[in-house]
């Protein structure tokens, strides 16, 4: 590790140099899941290495961002003018373009451990360079396949009048595979390693674990072109399925309790859920009665979760902070706190200092613990005035403390003295607490931009740290003891998503049965397996109940698969929209029960006949009747019910789409289902959108897609899809 600042770059194309200069033509160039890429390097790199095809060049990452693209006309129509203006700063990669359209040259390798989900499925080069890794491994495995150039993109701020960088967006591994790459040279010495990085001003300086120091870094890319706009990922609508799902799981929630969730429509209904149950309580357990989800599930929420709003609020450990944590955060339902230190982290678990405010008795149990000696000294001071147990403004001169124009004893023995410097030195709140531990973040712009608009006291509330620290237990000096971790984590929720779950169990979440990867394992095992290893913990996987392909709707819920996720053996919760199956601790029937209970009853009958056959359920076992209605028109309804209370709206949180972008999408999506079932089904709409005049309510969607005023058949055809589709989703 370097003792010097990093040489400063303005050049992309001279970084490049630098680095090939450094480390020779055999370049592993390993970067951030997600945001947290120098993208401007990464090109560069990618250019030269196109360009000389005697340099060696390999990319391991994971989750390469790239604005949507289109396959046909309409598409186009749609999604160029969002492109332009949602993504028309952003700096894409050169790289993740011809991975996608299949042109890498042969001296280039690129492997990731993270896909987009399904972007991959038909492209046999990422197929084949699939890294399947733990996401608490991934820092060692991207240093194991080669990494010699490891890159982030960084935040820059100057802290007490010191330069500072913060990793920002991924804390998650960037300074664990920098500490491994660092240990890999002392090691081997013919071993060359580099760390760079590019410094972007719209990039939010987040702080915790994520801050460092600018020596950790080689070289850094600055300037304009590093400016660019950060990649945002526009809010998915929720439907009356994953509603559904994301109620079911808010019921799971403890107040004081733990919580971990992750990205899309499913994790923004379940904070959707829990801001309802906090803020409108009366329609939330209305909602929970008219469903049948009380008259179902009461006991098993009465014991894991609950229903009412929260006294002491949440706390978020999770590797990933979704932009619904921030909303959680804003509606005070993320309002516990947590202290990177075990012996203050032990009195706020103990309400010895209650209300997160110091007490004489915390201040006694500080030493007897051995946090402080008896007799203070300046690094005693220091940390009691850094988590507020004593007010800022004490000083220690010698053995006496001084503070608001009074002296005392430094010697905590005496118990005179004690009362007097805790009537006179002790603090009124506890500081340097925080309401989430996150390893990185990725979200839509409005993400970003709330977290810059924070003060930099809000913003130090988030500690940007390692998945070495959120996703596992083990102690590591860097990130705290295990008894620590353990402290900060009471009623622990691991909620995440699966692709499909088998009778006995099993989930599939990230691959097929025959071998294709659709996204990655990132750290579900990391929380199932926290789930059971913290006394009080429970982990919920949501699994969607059906799936629909080519006009074909399917089970999620299996007999069996032959691809494994998260094996029988940690089966916990599973929660489909018709309900919550718990598995732990259970028998082979009784779990096989409880799904058949949550699946969809087009397939139920199909289902429970299986495990009937291979005696695995009593022959004479039938679904309860209360469980035989299991149907997405009922789901349908209950929702669109309370819809009219005011309840479910499709965007809860907002969306970068237009009023205009959101019908038409809905339109079209509507009509593509209906032809995927029937191509003849949707002629009679189209001819009649021929034979009538463009109904006025159209006309703004066809204005927004260029097709007003068609100037060929080919034109006029779409302009007529378009039309039929709005009339049967209601929008014209």
């Amino acid at each position: 590790m370097s003792n010097k600042d990093p040489v400063v770059f303005n050049d992309p194309d001279k970084i490049a140099d630098f680095i090939i200069e450094k480390v020779g033509k055999n370049v592993t160039l390993a970067m951030q899941l997600g945001l947290g890429k120098p993208n401007n390097i990464a090109n560069a790199l990618y250019r030269k290495a196109k360009s000389d095809p005697s340099v060696k060049l390999k990319i391991v990452t994971a989750l390469s961002l790239e604005p949507p693209v289109w396959s046909s006309d309409l598409e186009r129509r749609f999604l160029e003018p969002l492109s332009k203006r949602l993504w028309g700063g952003y700096v894409e990669f050169d790289y993740a373009r011809d991975v996608r359209l299949k042109k890498l040259p042969p001296n280039i390798e690129v492997g990731e451990f993270f896909y987009k989900a399904g972007a991959f499925m038909n492209n046999n080069h990422m197929q084949q360079n699939y890294i399947s890794t733990n996401y608490t491994h991934a820092a060692r495995d991207v240093v194991a396949a080669g990494m010699n150039v490891a890159g982030a993109l960084l935040s820059a701020r100057e802290i007490d009048g010191k330069m500072q960088y913060s990793v920002s967006c991924n804390g998650d591994t960037a300074m664990d595979a920098l500490k491994n790459m660092r240990e890999k040279e002392k090691k081997d010495p013919s071993y060359k390693g580099l760390a760079v990085g590019e410094i972007n001003k719209h990039l939010p300086f987040m702080y915790g674990d994520a801050v460092t120091d600018p020596s950790n870094f080689d070289a850094v890319l600055v300037g304009p072109q590093s400016d660019f706009t950060l990649f945002g990922v526009p809010k998915e609508a929720i439907n009356a399925a994953d509603y559904t799902i994301g109620i079911l799981s808010s019921t799971l929630i403890p107040d004081g309790g733990t919580l971990q969730i992750g990205i899309g429509s499913l994790g923004d209904a379940i904070a959707y859920g829990l801001i309802t149950r906090h803020k409108e309580n009366d329609k939330y357990k209305n909602f929970l009665e008219n469903s049948g989800i009380l008259e179902k599930y009461g006991d098993l929420i009465e014991q894991v979760g609950g229903f009412h709003s929260f006294d002491k609020g949440l706390y978020g450990s999770t590797e990933m902070m979704v932009d619904s944590f921030v909303d959680l955060y804003k509606n005070d339902v993320m309002r516990r706190r947590c202290y990177d230190d075990e012996y203050i982290q032990e009195l706020v678990s103990e309400e010895v200092f209650k209300d997160y405010k110091p007490s004489s008795e915390g201040l006694v149990r500080l030493v007897k613990d051995g946090a402080v000696q008896p007799k203070l000294n300046e690094a005693d001071l220091e940390y009691l005035k850094y988590f507020g147990v004593f007010k800022e403004d004490v000083v220690l001169e010698g053995d006496t403390l001084k503070c608001g124009g009074k002296e005392f004893s430094s010697d905590l023995r005496d118990s005179a003295n004690l009362k007097e410097v805790v009537e006179n030195c002790l603090g009124t709140d506890l500081k340097n607490g925080y309401w989430i531990h996150a390893g990185f973040f990725l979200g839509p712009t409005s993400l970003y931009n709330t977290l810059n608009e924070m003060s930099e006291e809000e913003r130090a509330l988030i500690n940007m740290t390692s998945v070495l620290n959120v996703n596992q237990l083990y102690a590591n000096n860097r990130y705290g003891s295990e008894k620590l971790k353990i402290l900060q984590r009471p009623k622990g929720r691991f909620i995440n998503a699966g692709l499909m779950v088998s009778l006995n169990g099993a989930i599939c979440s990230d691959g097929l049965d025959n071998g294709k990867v659709v996204s990655g394992i990132g750290g579900q095992y990391n929380f199932v397996a926290l789930a059971h290893a913290l006394e009080d913990a429970r982990g919920a996987i949501m699994i969607r109940s059906t799936r629909t392909s080519g006009g074909q709707v399917n089970s999620n819920i299996v007999y069996n698969y032959g691809y494994c996720s998260v094996p029988r053996h940690l089966r916990d919760i599973v929660v489909t929209e018709y309900g919550i199956a718990d598995l732990r601790s259970k028998s082979d029937k009784e779990v096989m029960k409880k799904l058949l209970n949550v699946a969809d009853s087009r397939f139920q009958g199909g289902l429970l006949e299986q495990a009937q056959k291979y005696g695995k359920i009593e022959a004479d076992y039938q679904i309860p009747l209360q469980y035989t209605q299991n149907y997405p028109e009922k789901i349908e309804k209950i929702i669109a019910d309370h819809r009219a209370d005011g309840l479910f709206p499709m965007f809860p949180f907002g969306t970068d789409f237009t009023d205009d972008e959101v019908q038409i999408g809905k339109a079209l999506k509507m009509f593509k289902a209906k032809a995927d079932k029937s191509k003849l089904s949707i002629v009679p709409g189209i001819f009649k959108a021929f034979t009538s005049a463009i109904p006025e309510g159209a006309k703004p969607y066809l204005e927004r897609l260029d097709l007003m005023n068609p100037s060929d058949f080919k034109e006029k055809l779409l302009q007529k899809i378009v039309i039929s589709a709005l009339k049967d989703s209601g929008a014209a």
